[in-house]
């Protein structure tokens, strides 16, 4: 079950807020938040979960961080510390950006792994590089054996890469040709007992440029095994690729909902990034990242419509991320609140 502590002070304030934005401005925000949405009923199910009742949008023992969001505390006070706080704010998983202990010392893999599981954490996943030119590199093309070897003595269940599959080139070619690679990825995880997943930011959802009718985030779906490769949506920069590619390079419409993917095929994303943003147009992304629950994505309709699928409800795992936030265990506890405060409506 996931655990929290004590309500945060700010979640009453940060709920309203919520519910006085609505919907947020200009087209984009518009299919994110979706057609049902409107102000007042973002402020109903903002006063929702302030007020507690409803069964809560996130899954019970399935909120996790990427600790590359805590990569400041972890370089500097060690892991112990930074487990310690995560424990205190509920969460309940954490996925890797690095095995190492940075100023506090070495760990090894196995002190990591019963480190994490004392403070009651389970290590999901792992970020991995797909290539480098390095051939001694710690990468999946480089060394492959070794990066399954360290998952496994983790205990992860799922191993994979944020890594584009721009290895070689934005043709359809050359996709199909990384797509070869992840399957080999895939296969060597599986026979090990766990999943290789690819983590999205929002040039996946480009076009190839040899054929910019395609979507390179399709060729990459489609050119995948389903049984092999999985995928770890980045919801943030979904809606940031949403807002970039919704047109082709010669300015035709090719809308697309983020959302729609995981609908559609929702056994391919065990994974999620849980990441908000303002919403931006005058951003090159389109968005101004946020802590969870500041921002524009409702997270209460995504998380919603994922679990409330038949058999789906455990079947997801939600890591909240910030990239750079501008104090990382703040970040950790008002996200885990705001998560945590969010509940489906009666």
């Amino acid at each position: 079950m996931s655990r929290m502590s004590q309500p945060d002070p700010e979640l009453t304030h940060r709920l309203s807020r919520r519910g006085m934005l609505g919907v947020a401005a200009g087209a984009t925000a518009a299919a994110l938040l979706g057609a049902a949405a409107s102000p007042a009923g973002a402020a109903t199910e903002a006063t929702t979960g302030s007020a507690g009742r409803g069964r809560p949008v996130l899954p019970p023992g399935r909120l996790g961080i990427q600790l590359y969001s805590l990569r400041d505390k972890v370089s500097t006070l060690g892991f112990a510390p930074v487990f310690a706080e995560l424990e205190k704010y509920g969460y309940d998983e954490v996925e890797f950006a690095g095995y190492t202990q940075g100023s506090a010392g070495p760990i090894t893999l196995a002190q990591l792994k019963r480190l994490a599981r004392d403070h009651g954490l389970n290590p999901i996943g792992s970020h991995v590089g797909y290539y480098s030119d390095d051939p001694n590199a710690y990468t999946f093309a480089q060394n492959l054996t070794k990066v399954l070897d360290d998952a496994q003595a983790l205990g992860l269940k799922h191993i994979g890469t944020a890594s584009g599959p721009f290895r070689y080139g934005s043709t359809v070619d050359a996709w199909k040709r990384a797509a070869e690679e992840f399957n080999t990825y895939g296969a060597a995880a599986k026979a090990r007992g766990m999943k290789f997943y690819q983590h999205n930011h929002s040039e996946e959802f480009s076009f190839a440029t040899d054929n910019p009718k395609v979507r390179l985030y399709d060729v990459l779906l489609v050119e995948t095994d389903p049984d092999l490769v999985f995928l770890e949506m980045d919801i943030f920069w979904a809606y940031s690729g949403q807002f970039r590619f919704s047109k082709r390079p010669d300015g035709s419409p090719a809308p697309f909902e983020p959302l729609d993917y995981v609908l559609k095929q929702p056994h391919r994303y065990p994974l999620f990034h849980v990441k908000d943003g303002v919403s931006d147009p005058a951003d090159t992304y389109g968005y101004r990242m946020t802590d969870v629950g500041d921002g524009d994505i409702d997270y209460q309709r995504f998380i919603s419509a994922v679990t409330r699928l038949r058999g789906e409800r455990l079947a997801h795992h939600w890591q909240a991320e910030h990239d750079q936030p501008t104090e990382s265990f703040t970040f950790a506890r008002r996200s885990s609140a705001y998560l945590h405060s969010l509940r489906e409506k009666c």
